[in-house]
């Protein structure tokens, strides 16, 4: 019988931050996956090798974990004062179906790089040398989000000594500015869907545990370390080499989505894996990172370990970061109380790979905390660009 042929399709591959994705201009797609849909998701999940019972993606471009499993489309802000629109898609590994319910704050620090490259930002706006600043829209979350790209001679500056750790390899740095992160919902308790800092959550069958949750960055549930039986020290192996650790913590990601009025049933947690996330902290201790660095008790504030896709994140997400900062940032939090309390403006928290810093401004204005922007530095860089291939077929309804 016959078989259709292959189609390409531009794209470039780039790391942003600790995670790496497939990058499409929005007009580059084919016709019928320009618009949000079942075609664009079969697309998607065909280009990155989706869905793979055997959990590796060998027939795709994706990496077989959740910081490699992501897919970009950007096209020219129809967004007032805004260059670029950045949509997101995280692409389950062995289930067929594409998460567009959050950002990346990770390959963030990549969508200006690739706006300025190719063509999404007004040639007037780019120095010759220096800093371009490219304002994006974040279309999964309906957030403005500011890119400070090094420039030289006129193109974008991908190398540098900037490191960032969980990133082998020096690059530029790329700063982020997530501004009013917090979900701006009608209720006063928007960014503590609860209004409070502190709840406690029940879980059936695992027990009842202190946790914050809180909509900044992106919908995130942080609990004790030592209210699940961690230290906060934990590399991933000890957590994604556990079964049934990551059944319970996936449960627990389930009853409190619920609580924080993401999902109306329990089941429903199963289709939302990129959200919310849920993450473990405690006091400042010593570890060894997964690179070997000696991360000492003097080196952070806190310590945060997270989970994304449910496995242990290797490092920390971008968003989650900007959820750190924020509830940081914020007296009473579980986050706050780790980091040892009171007011602050930034904290450099211990992951898996090494730390990162992340600052937040925080006020309390009309009875209840606001948050006007949270920052972080991260790095960028192409890859790979050019085309990828499909069959024709994944476009069949």
């Amino acid at each position: 019988m016959p078989f259709a042929p292959q189609i390409k399709i531009p794209a470039t591959y780039m790391r942003g931050g600790t995670s790496k994705g497939v990058f499409f201009k929005l007009s580059d797609l084919p016709e019928a996956a320009q618009k949000a849909g079942a075609i664009r998701d079969q697309l998607l999940l065909r280009v990155i090798g989706s869905p793979d019972p055997y959990g590796k993606q060998i027939d795709g471009m994706g990496g077989a974990t959740s910081s490699t499993s992501k897919t970009v489309i950007l096209d020219k802000s129809a967004q007032p004062h805004h260059d670029v629109d950045y949509l997101f898609g995280q692409v389950s590994i062995d289930s067929a179906f594409v998460d567009w319910s959050g950002n990346c704050g990770n390959l963030t620090a990549a969508v200006g790089a690739f706006a300025i490259s190719n063509g999404l930002v007004d040639a007037a706006k780019i120095p010759e040398n220096g800093i371009c600043t490219v304002h994006i829209w974040q279309a999964n979350i309906q957030k403005s989000i500011i890119a400070h790209v090094p420039v030289t001679q006129g193109q974008v500056q991908e190398t540098g000594d900037f490191e960032l750790d969980g990133v082998t390899f020096p690059a530029a740095e790329v700063q982020i500015e997530f501004l009013d992160p917090a979900d701006d919902g009608e209720d006063g308790g928007a960014m503590f869907p609860t209004g409070n800092v502190v709840d406690t959550l029940s879980v059936p069958d695992v027990g009842e545990f202190q946790a914050t949750f809180i909509n900044a960055g992106i919908p995130t549930i942080f609990l004790n370390a030592e209210d699940i039986g961690y230290e906060g020290t934990e590399l991933q192996d000890v957590i994604n080499g556990d079964a049934a650790a990551l059944a319970r913590f996936e449960k627990i990601r389930a009853y409190g989505a619920k609580h924080m009025g993401l999902i109306q049933d329990i089941s429903e947690a199963e289709k939302r894996q990129h959200t919310p996330k849920i993450a473990f902290v405690s006091k400042p201790k010593a570890y060894v990172s997964s690179s070997g660095k000696d991360i000492t008790e003097q080196d952070t504030d806190l310590l945060v370990r997270a989970l994304s896709m449910g496995k242990l994140h290797h490092a920390m997400m971008g968003t989650a970061a900007v959820a750190i900062g924020t509830a940081a940032a914020i007296p009473g939090t579980l986050v706050n109380l780790a980091a040892g309390g009171g007011e602050r403006e930034a904290v450099r928290f211990g992951h898996p790979s090494g730390t990162l810093r992340v600052g937040a401004q925080a006020v309390y204005e009309n009875g209840q905390w606001a948050v006007k922007k949270a920052v972080m530095s991260r790095s960028a860089r192409v890859l790979m660009e050019g085309w990828v291939r499909i069959p024709q077929d994944a476009l069949n309804e």
